[in-house]
């Protein structure tokens, strides 16, 4: 089960993840959540 969590992001780092999530959803022509592009980074980091 997903779990919510409030997190503080830096403006740049911001604009990071919503340029990746607006690439994600030309590519995929559907839409991406936030949380859904950020989950992706995390997992990819966390390995």
């Amino acid at each position: 089960m997903d779990r919510r969590v409030t997190i503080m992001i830096g403006e740049a780092l911001d604009k990071k993840v919503r340029l990746m999530q607006a690439k994600m959803i030309q590519k995929e022509n559907k839409s991406v959540s936030y949380s859904h592009v950020v989950n992706l980074l995390l997992k990819k980091s966390l390995q």
